[in-house]
């Protein structure tokens, strides 16, 4: 009898098996618009309701580019003043206080810039005599 040698194998891993889901949307959907014929009439029966119309607002025509531009009401007009002027005035008033510092400090720092340059001159200078 022959004997023939047998490989072995080992055992498969154990792969767990994936499930593709295909993806899902959410599409909008929206009540259909009911336009009324232009005929339309109330009921004899029925009473109108009574609506308030606001009034339209006021415009400014610009005669050259034939241009209407709706005026704002005074509220806004009055805070966006009032920021206005407040933005100004402390710009200003800054200004003038940092000003003087500011060359203060600047003169400071140009001296110091002028004495290390002058330092690192004299340095150079004896290191190369």
């Amino acid at each position: 009898m022959i004997d023939i040698p047998s490989a072995r194998i080992p055992k498969a891993l154990d792969i767990p098996q994936m499930y593709f889901e295909p993806p899902t949307a959410n599409v909008p959907a929206y009540k259909p618009m009911i336009v009324p014929p232009a005929d339309l009439e109330r009921p004899e029966e029925t009473e109108a309701e009574t609506t308030e119309e606001q009034p339209e607002p006021p415009k400014l025509q610009i005669p050259v580019l034939d241009i209407q531009m709706p005026i704002p009401e005074t509220a806004v007009v009055v805070t966006a003043v009032t920021t206005a002027v407040v933005a100004v005035a402390t710009t200003s008033i800054t200004q003038s206080l940092f000003e003087p510092i500011k060359k203060k400090v600047q003169k400071q720092l140009q001296t110091k810039v002028n004495k290390w340059k002058e330092n690192r001159k004299k340095k150079k200078d004896s290191s190369e005599s």
